[in-house]
């Protein structure tokens, strides 16, 4: 990481992840940049695509959104049409909020965040229509402990 980035880019990257609303004014400020300099650190990282847009933390129990599930996935199937099909499929389940293809034991891994268990019901019918998989195992969180924590820089 240190040919992509020098420490000024590193603080800049570290203070977005903090709270990405900063102006940039209070942005360079804080990272001892005049704000022309700054602005065009922020043009640079975007431009390689290192920085990636912003979003709000919305804290998803006061929403009503009390359940967060680990899916464990097995299949047999691994064609190129089967994988953009199982993809598309996956990424079409809004409450599936993270995806992964993982090593060992299973083949990937989602985090569904959603209501209660009958909303996750609803999920898992929808999750498992259409696509043939070999195994479904879910993890229910019991407490989050930590969520969405900053990259180490």
């Amino acid at each position: 990481m240190s040919e992509l980035v020098d420490h000024l880019d590193r603080a800049l990257l570290a203070e977005l992840q903090r709270d990405a609303s900063l102006s940039q004014r209070d942005l360079a400020e804080r990272v001892g940049l005049s704000q022309n300099a700054c602005w065009r650190r922020l043009q640079k990282l975007t431009a390689r695509g290192i920085l990636q847009g912003s979003r709000a933390r919305i804290c998803r129990e006061k929403l009503g959104l009390d359940l967060v599930v680990f899916v464990m996935l097995r299949t047999r199937h691994h064609s190129d049409k089967w994988l953009r099909d199982f993809r598309q499929h996956v990424l079409s389940i809004p409450e599936v909020v993270d995806f992964h293809r993982i090593g060992g034991d299973y083949d990937y891994q989602l985090r569904v965040v959603t209501r209660d268990m009958i909303s996750y019901d609803k999920v898992y019918q929808r999750l498992i229509e259409g696509v043939e998989l070999d195994s479904v195992t879910s993890y229910f969180a019991m407490e989050a402990i930590a969520e969405g924590r900053p990259l180490p820089l």
